[in-house]
């Protein structure tokens, strides 16, 4: 493992783990994890850079290098300007360290209501899914990164069984799909702009409050099957959550 962090983690402070040729690289710098979320949204030039960090050209230039050999990114010729580059992510994430741990949950509570649910094998699958998830995140470990990556893939083979030209058959069986396979109950809450609400969601039912979005898994899955079927890129919102204390997930397509 690549222990590339510069000093220990402050309270409340939190490392992002990249996965590069050389083994998984840690960084806790915030002006790095900064711009390293600036890059996950989209490729940008070094003076853009600059100007979104609001830090000094030279302080951009030394932690750019930095990551660059750590290999954690990249870059390349901007082609409108060959002597410019434009930086972009070239690792994988896979996930974040956070010192702010989740109060003690008993995992005895999960056991009980698969009890409950006579011994139901899928039941079974979300006492698993669910305990692991939620001992991980007691450690203050996050793989909300893996887990989007993972839907992707799934979404890359579902498009095929759920495609249809028209956007209201194409919710119909997204939403056949999820009910077959008890991944929730989906509604179309509007087209425009479209949003689908899933109810009794198999990803994050259950989870303790944890004050913001749980359900990567399935915004993977969504964004790679809306992108498909508009032909371009769609980013996937999750708006509400049971995590942050709803009573539904709610999915902004756009």
């Amino acid at each position: 493992m690549n222990h590339n962090t510069e000093k220990s983690p402050k309270k409340d402070a939190h490392i992002e783990l990249f996965a590069t040729p050389e083994g998984i690289c840690a960084i806790n710098s915030p002006v790095r994890i900064k711009i390293l979320s600036m890059l996950k949204k989209e490729e940008l030039s070094f003076d853009k850079i600059v100007e979104l960090s609001g830090k000094a050209k030279s302080t951009v230039s030394a932690h750019l290098k930095r990551m660059v050999d750590e290999g954690v990114i990249s870059s390349k010729p901007d082609p409108e300007d060959a002597r410019k580059k434009i930086f972009f992510i070239k690792s994988e994430h896979l996930g974040t360290l956070s010192s702010k741990k989740i109060r003690k949950e008993d995992i005895g509570d999960y056991v009980s209501n698969y009890m409950e649910s006579d011994g139901n094998p899928f039941e079974f699958f979300r006492l698993m899914f669910q305990t692991l998830r939620v001992a991980l995140i007691r450690q203050g470990i996050e793989i909300d990164p893996i887990l989007w990556e993972a839907g992707n893939k799934v979404g890359e083979t579902l498009y095929e069984k759920v495609a249809d030209n028209e956007i209201e058959k194409l919710l119909e069986n997204i939403a056949k799909f999820w009910e077959i396979h008890q991944l929730g109950r989906v509604e179309v809450q509007s087209l425009e702009p479209l949003t689908i609400n899933v109810y009794d969601c198999f990803e994050c039912r259950g989870l303790p409050y944890l004050g913001k979005p749980a359900c990567a898994f399935d915004s993977g899955i969504l964004e790679v099957i809306f992108s498909k079927h508009f032909q371009n890129r769609h980013r996937v919102d999750e708006v509400k959550c049971y995590a942050m204390g709803d009573n539904y997930c709610s999915f902004m397509i756009q």
